[in-house]
C-alpha cells in the first residue's frame, strides 16, 4: 500500500483484484440463494395462502425481508459492477482509480433510502432512528444480506415442513376414519347409542379443524429446536394428530370386539345357557340333599338353599334377542357381563351344595373311622371283647340311626377308639395322642 486516502490506505493493484474476486465469489453465492429462495416451493405456497395467526404476521415481516434482500442485493451488485469498470479502464490503475476502487470496496460506499430498512421493519445500523438515506460498505452489506436471508429462510422452510408433514398424514387419518365410521354403521355402533360412535364424532371434528389450522397457520404447529441456529431447525408438532390417532385406534379395538361378538355369538350364548342350567341343577341338588340331611342328621344348623336368580335368564333373553335384531354394539358388553356372573353363579351353587352336604360329609367319616378301628382290633384278636362290642354297637347304632346327632355320635366312636387303645396296651393311640401305631390304624 502507498498513498492514505479518506478511508484509510489505499489498496495496490494485486489487492484491488484479490478484493473483486472475494466480493465477486460472494455475489455469485448470494444470487444464487436469492434465486432458488424464490423458487423455493414453500415461498410459492405462502405467496398463495389465506393465512391466519403468527404465520400471517410471520409471513408479512418476511416478504418485506425478501423484498429489502433483493434492494441490498441490486446495491451491492451495482456497487461491484462499478468497481470492475474502474478497474477495467487501465491494465495499471493509476492512483486516482486506485483511491477510488478503496473508497468504493472498503468504504461506506453504497447509499440507500431509509425508507427501504423500514418497509421491511429492520432496525437501523446503528440501532438510531431511521434517516432519510443509509450509507452501508460492500461487507456492511453481505452481513445484513445473510441475516435476512437466514430469518426468511427459516421460516419458509418451517412452513415448508408442517405443509409436508402434517396435511398427509391428517388426510390418511381421515381416510382411516371414514372406513372405521362405516364399519361402525354396520354393527350398529352411533352417535348418541355407543360411547365409540360419540368419540368418532369427535374425531371427525378435530382433524376437520386440525387440518384447517395447519394449513393456515402452520407455524403454529412448528417446534423450533433448542439451540439450533440454522434455517429450519426443528420439527412439526404432531400433539393433537397423535391424540386423535391413538383415540381412533382405540375405536376400532372397540368395534373389533364388537365384530368379534357378532362372530362367535351363538356359542357364547350356547355356553351361557349351559352355565346356568348346570348352577341350576346343582342348586336343585342342593335343595334336595338339604331335605335329606334335615331327615338324616340331627342338632345342626343346615345352611338353607336360596334359588336361582331369574335376573340372569332374563338378561339371557334380551342377550338373544340383540342377536337375532344384529344389535351388536348393545350385546358385545352384556355377553361380557353375564359371562362373569354366570360363572359366579356357578360357583355359588356348588358352594352351597358343599356347605349343605358337610353333615353327611362328617357322618361318613366318623363311620370309616369306627370301622377302621373295628378292623384293626380284630387283626389283634380282640373283635369279641363285650366291652369293645357294647361300645361298637352303640356308637354304629347312633351313626347308622336317623336322625343322627353327630356330636353325640362322635363322642361314641372316641370312647371306642379310647376303649380299644387301652386293650391293646397302648400300642395303638387315639387320633390327636402321638402315637404312630394309631396313624398306622387310622390308614387302615
Amino acid at each position: 500500500m502507498g498513498v492514505t486516502g479518506p478511508t484509510g490506505p489505499v489498496m495496490d493493484r494485486d489487492e484491488v483484484d484479490r478484493a473483486l474476486a472475494r466480493l465477486g465469489a460472494e455475489h455469485e453465492a448470494i444470487e444464487t440463494s436469492l434465486l432458488a429462495l424464490q423458487d423455493h416451493a414453500g415461498r410459492r405456497l405462502l405467496e398463495g395462502a389465506d393465512l391466519t395467526g403468527v404465520t400471517k404476521e410471520r409471513w408479512a415481516a418476511t416478504e418485506a425481508a425478501i423484498t429489502l434482500l433483493w434492494t441490498y442485493f441490486d446495491a451491492y451488485a451495482g456497487a461491484l459492477r462499478t468497481a470492475r469498470e474502474i478497474r477495467a479502464r487501465r491494465r495499471w490503475s493509476s492512483r486516482e482509480d486506485l483511491a477510488e476502487l478503496t473508497e468504493l470496496l472498503s468504504g461506506e460506499s453504497v447509499t440507500l433510502a431509509g425508507s427501504a430498512t423500514a418497509t421491511a421493519n429492520a432496525p437501523a445500523p446503528d440501532g438510531g432512528p431511521g434517516r432519510l438515506t443509509e450509507r452501508y460498505s460492500l461487507t456492511t452489506l453481505v452481513d445484513r444480506m445473510n441475516e435476512l436471508y437466514a430469518s426468511s429462510l427459516d421460516m419458509v422452510v418451517a412452513a415448508d415442513a408442517v405443509w409436508s408433514a402434517l396435511p398427509a398424514r391428517i388426510d390418511l387419518l381421515a381416510a382411516e376414519l371414514q372406513r372405521t365410521r362405516q364399519l361402525a354403521h354396520s354393527v350398529g355402533v352411533r352417535p348418541g347409542e355407543h360411547p365409540a360412535g360419540d368419540d368418532l364424532e369427535r374425531i371427525t371434528r378435530t382433524l376437520t379443524r386440525l387440518r384447517e389450522e395447519v394449513v393456515s397457520d402452520p407455524l403454529a404447529f412448528w417446534k423450533p429446536a433448542e439451540g439450533s441456529s440454522a434455517p429450519g431447525g426443528g420439527r412439526p408438532d404432531t400433539t393433537v394428530y397423535d391424540r386423535e390417532a391413538r383415540a381412533l385406534e382405540d375405536v376400532r379395538r372397540e368395534i373389533d370386539a364388537v365384530l368379534e361378538v357378532r362372530k362367535d355369538a351363538e356359542v357364547r350364548i350356547v355356553r351361557l345357557r349351559d352355565l346356568l342350567s348346570r348352577a341350576d341343577r346343582t342348586l336343585a341338588e342342593a335343595r334336595t340333599a338339604r331335605g335329606e340331611v334335615l331327615a338324616k342328621i340331627a342338632a345342626t344348623e343346615v345352611p338353607v338353599v336360596s334359588g336361582p336368580p331369574t335376573v340372569l335368564q332374563e338378561q339371557l333373553a334380551t342377550a338373544a334377542e340383540y342377536r337375532r335384531n344384529a344389535q351388536w354394539h348393545r350385546l358385545s358388553p352384556l355377553l361380557e357381563s353375564l359371562e362373569e356372573k354366570a360363572e359366579d353363579e356357578l360357583l355359588r351353587a356348588r358352594e352351597s351344595l358343599t356347605a349343605v352336604t358337610a353333615p353327611l360329609a362328617i357322618r361318613a367319616e366318623l363311620r370309616g373311622r369306627l370301622d377302621a378301628y373295628k378292623a384293626k382290633v380284630a387283626r389283634h384278636g380282640l373283635a369279641e371283647d363285650p366291652e369293645l362290642v357294647e361300645k361298637y354297637e352303640k356308637a354304629r347304632r347312633m351313626l347308622w340311626s336317623a336322625p343322627c346327632d353327630l356330636r353325640v355320635a362322635e363322642q361314641a366312636v372316641l370312647r371306642y377308639q379310647h376303649a380299644a387303645a387301652d386293650l391293646l396296651g397302648g400300642a395303638a393311640r387315639v387320633p390327636g395322642q402321638g402315637g404312630s401305631e394309631d396313624h398306622r390304624g387310622a390308614g387302615a
